[in-house]
């Protein structure tokens, strides 16, 4: 399982009337990490040809981020079957609290056709 991590520092455009960041900044956060690993690794040929939607995302909030907080992205990809991959994403602050951890299903579409695609061995070897 290959690990692919970035890293951000919480900015006041992040944080909501509570002075944490919004929920949606995490959604944010994991679509902009999963996307900049794909980006990564895939080859240009791949990335023309096919490109990822979320299908179904789940996540479970620990501790908030806060103003200047740098926060860690750390995903990988537990399952890929047929046309759907299984990503986790993990939020750390000061590189070892876990703030929040995400569990994301991705389905793999063909650019031309719009249509889900199979994943390839050589897309599933990306990320082994």
């Amino acid at each position: 399982m290959q690990t692919f991590e970035t890293t951000l520092v919480v900015t006041q455009n992040d944080l909501d009337e509570l002075n944490h960041v919004n929920n949606i900044m995490y959604v944010e956060w994991v679509q902009d990490v999963a996307k900049a690993h794909w980006l990564k690794n895939a080859s240009s040929k791949i990335i023309d040809d096919y490109h990822w939607i979320m299908l179904s995302h789940y996540i479970e909030y620990k501790s908030p981020a806060l103003l200047n907080d740098v926060i860690t992205l750390k995903t990988y990809v537990i399952n890929s079957e047929g046309v759907t991959t299984t990503r986790m994403v993990e939020i750390y602050k000061d590189s070892d609290k876990l703030l929040a951890k995400s569990e994301t299903t991705w389905c793999l579409i063909n650019s031309q056709t719009k249509r889900p695609a199979r994943i390839t061995p050589e897309i599933m070897d990306l990320f082994s």
